[in-house]
């Protein structure tokens, strides 16, 4: 469906008009095909009058539409303007018939000179309201003079017009754009039509999208942050504003497409046509990379040709920016996929009714934003349509929520969808973009989210294969916490993971050359589909032999399959996962009492990791972080809170902002760390040297985080030095060992420094 080759096939009139309903509103949409100028309200007296005209026709309408090469958008706020202008046109000619030559019947010597007037004036009303308003105000002075100096025999004429002059200025005065502009008119000059700017703007639309970009900057907001998001061939400015007494800041964005010359716009429009005729099947969708690249060679080449036969010079980049933009807009997802170029945003919400809710974002340092982005009905459909193929999973009336992933290129996001009947207005949409590299302990410590003696713990934890759930509220960072813990899993070990939505960085460690196997498993949401359930997933795991076991997130009655997975896997490997729950008790709750686990088998958790957000005292300002870390004691026997089945390794202090360990940890009475100890020769017994390990994997973590920040090498952070860094280690530790006995941090730590060094010295700093 395109705008212009839907309604205004080729020979239409430019000016018709049609009226199309769309998503619960009626547009107007007005053929500027083929016209010798771009059309603009604010800017073209002919534009104004003739669109009043057409609402003059048409007055029930929400939203015009001026289609041309760009198709230009005025939204309800700015049609309300010229809809009273329509009604008070419509209240004069019609109603009062002041401007009727019916209500003009003055004696034959005045009646000349005032027809003319009223006619003037009634024409001027369509096309420049605020002259109009100030030429009526000047009749009327010129009128209230002429009183003064008339016959007796004509004062009751004058009088008469007197009247009605007053009676127009009175109506006018209580027009909206009249009280809106009163600011302005100190300075305006009647005639002129700066004024118009400050009522009608339109949002600029590419005639090869639907949706929606107010390309503007309100004028009331001021600027906080600019920013390029630069991804292959595109390049979008990004925009933060903050208006007075709004809480939520303003993501405005412009994206590429939105900022094309009127060459490169018919060149997207024409191979667009072309290519929309030859979209991709259903089956094509299994390997959407695949089909991309397929697309985007075919879009460079249709481009080349098109611009060679309309003599258009296209340079290189030029040819691969305008190839991206039209996979984007035929097979990809549009302005979602420029959003998901931006590193800095975790979440993209789009809220139902689509067509009237602009996007929001959650932005890593402004937090929730507002965006300058509507979509279309017209898009949100196609999209919803294109994750179904992707996903090979349903999305109707049986089954209305749909859970998947999106990947483009490095960039994967999660993605969550709904529709009638379980929201009433249509689709909404909820995405998560995934980092492009996995997070690390070094990044959360710099971020953070947790401190390096905390990281210090987990990796010893990790190492000696407890079993571990990762909990917290939505968006607490429970995976992106979960995914940093894999890479503190010996590559030597196997790794099997569990998802229903593809969200760990499987593919990433993988690159890394970890031993690792991905299964997909079926939605907890879903009753019927070819994929194989949550709990059959995690038994067959059991059977791929001696592996750690990570499940992307424990939803449903999968959970018993899991415990089974952790009583047998706690003796051997790593078994970790994340579930929702904002406190060990929480956990437990949850396990037990929603998910029908038996309370015994419960204690088949070693440990719970908390990360929930934390908020400041104002409230507008959150930051994810650690909370919590308590170990699951085995002996209670009813509920674990009673009966102090939870204790406290880690807890958060807010006034410091960071974790702290907790006395029984101090003092070595964790009962899971001495199980980890009791079998490693040489630890058993010997809580100094225990403790000095998990203090010397701090001490390497902090380095690392001190090394990038003090010489600028971010890269370091990144998984493939932190996973290098840790075989490292354990190569370090183990010489160590075989030497003096035990791996001791003063003999370790100088050793692994020095190969950090020459590792640092490989980059080139």
């Amino acid at each position: 469906m395109e705008v212009n080759s839907m309604l205004f096939k080729q020979g239409t009139q430019v000016y018709a008009y049609e009226v199309v309903r769309e998503a619960g509103e009626n547009v107007m949409y007005i053929n500027y095909l083929g016209a010798p100028y771009v059309p603009s309200i604010a800017d073209s007296k002919e534009v104004m009058s003739r669109t009043v005209d057409a609402i003059l026709e048409s007055p029930n309408i929400s939203r015009i539409v001026f289609v041309q090469q760009r198709n230009y958008n005025y939204d309800f706020s700015q049609i309300s303007y010229l809809l009273e202008i329509a009604q008070l046109y419509t209240y004069l000619i019609k109603q009062e018939r002041i401007l009727s030559s019916e209500k003009l019947a003055f004696c034959s010597q005045c009646l000349g000179k005032r027809h003319d007037n009223m006619t003037y004036f009634s024409s001027l009303l369509k096309q420049d309201v605020f002259t109009a308003y100030f030429e009526v105000k000047r009749f009327l002075r010129e009128a209230r003079i002429e009183l003064e100096r008339v016959d007796a025999r004509c004062k009751t004429c004058e009088m008469s017009y007197i009247r009605m002059l007053e009676k127009i200025s009175a109506l006018m005065e209580n027009m909206r754009i009249i009280k809106d502009a009163t600011p302005y008119f100190e300075n305006y000059k009647p005639g002129e039509r700066e004024i118009y700017s400050q009522f009608f703007r339109a949002d600029i639309i590419p005639n090869f999208t639907f949706t929606r970009l107010m390309a503007v900057l309100p004028e009331d907001a001021e600027i906080v942050e600019q920013y390029d998001v630069v991804s292959g061939y595109d390049k979008s400015v990004v925009t933060i504003l903050k208006k007075k007494n709004e809480p939520k800041y303003i993501y405005h964005l412009m994206p590429p497409e939105y900022s094309l010359d009127e060459e490169h716009h018919l060149l997207i429009n024409l191979a667009r046509n072309v290519l929309i005729e030859h979209r991709p099947k259903a089956e094509e969708f299994t390997d959407p990379e695949r089909t991309r690249q397929v697309f985007f060679n075919v879009s460079r080449d249709l481009l080349q040709e098109l611009a060679e036969n309309k003599k258009i010079k296209l340079n290189y980049s030029d040819l691969n920016k305008l190839a991206n933009i039209l996979v984007r807009h035929t097979i990809g997802f549009g302005l979602i996929e420029v959003l998901l170029q931006d590193a800095n945003l975790q979440d993209i919400v789009l809220n139902a009714p689509i067509t009237l809710n602009p996007i929001f974002v959650r932005h890593s340092e402004f937090d929730e934003c507002l965006t300058n982005i509507i979509p279309s009905q017209e898009d949100a459909d196609s999209w919803a349509s294109k994750f179904r193929m992707l996903s090979g999973r349903p999305l109707d009336e049986a089954n209305p929520i749909l859970d998947t992933d999106l990947g483009i290129g490095k960039i994967r996001a999660r993605v969550a969808v709904i529709q009638q009947p379980l929201s009433p207005y249509g689709l909404a949409y909820a995405l998560r973009r995934h980092r492009e590299e996995p997070w690390t302990l070094p990044l959360f410590i710099k971020n953070k989210m947790l401190n390096s003696f905390s990281a210090g713990l987990l990796s010893f934890l990790i190492d000696g294969s407890r079993t571990l759930l990762v909990a917290g509220t939505r968006s607490a960072g429970k995976t992106s916490l979960l995914g940093s813990l894999m890479l503190e899993i010996m590559p030597k070990f196997r790794v099997i993971v569990l998802e229903d939505v593809l969200e760990l960085p499987v593919d990433a460690l993988r690159k890394l050359n970890y031993n690792i196997l991905r299964m997909k498993v079926r939605s907890a949401l879903l009753q019927t589909t070819t994929e194989i359930a949550a709990d059959e997933g995690i038994r067959t795991s059991l059977r791929f032999g001696d592996s750690c076991l990570i499940i992307g997130e424990v939803r449903s009655l999968e959970a018993r399959a899991l415990y089974e997975a952790m009583r047998v896997g706690a003796l051997a490997n790593v078994v970790a996962g994340t579930i929702h729950g904002a406190s060990p008790y929480g956990v437990f709750d949850r396990v037990v009492n929603d998910l029908q686990v038996p309370v015994t088998s419960f204690k088949a958790t070693d440990c719970i990791l908390v990360a929930n957000p934390v908020k400041s005292a104002s409230g507008l300002q959150s930051w994810r972080r650690v909370v919590q870390l308590a170990e699951v004691r085995k002996h209670w026997t009813r509920d674990p809170e009673e009966e102090g089945g939870f204790v406290d390794l880690l807890k958060y202090n807010t006034e410091k902002d960071e974790l702290e360990p907790s006395d029984e940890l101090i003092n070595g009475d964790s009962e899971v760390i001495k199980s980890i100890a009791a079998g490693v020769k040489g630890w058993a017994g010997n809580w100094d040297a225990v403790y000095d390990n998990i203090l010397l994997r701090a001490r390497l973590k902090q380095e690392i985080v001190n090394m990038a920040e003090k010489l600028d090498i971010p890269e370091i952070l990144e998984a493939r030095f932190n996973s290098r860094s840790n075989s490292a280690f354990y190569e370090i530790s183990d010489a160590v060992r075989k030497e003096i006995g035990l791996p001791v941090s003063d003999r370790v730590f100088p050793l692994w420094l020095a190969w950090m060094k020459k590792e640092v010295k490989k980059l080139g700093l």
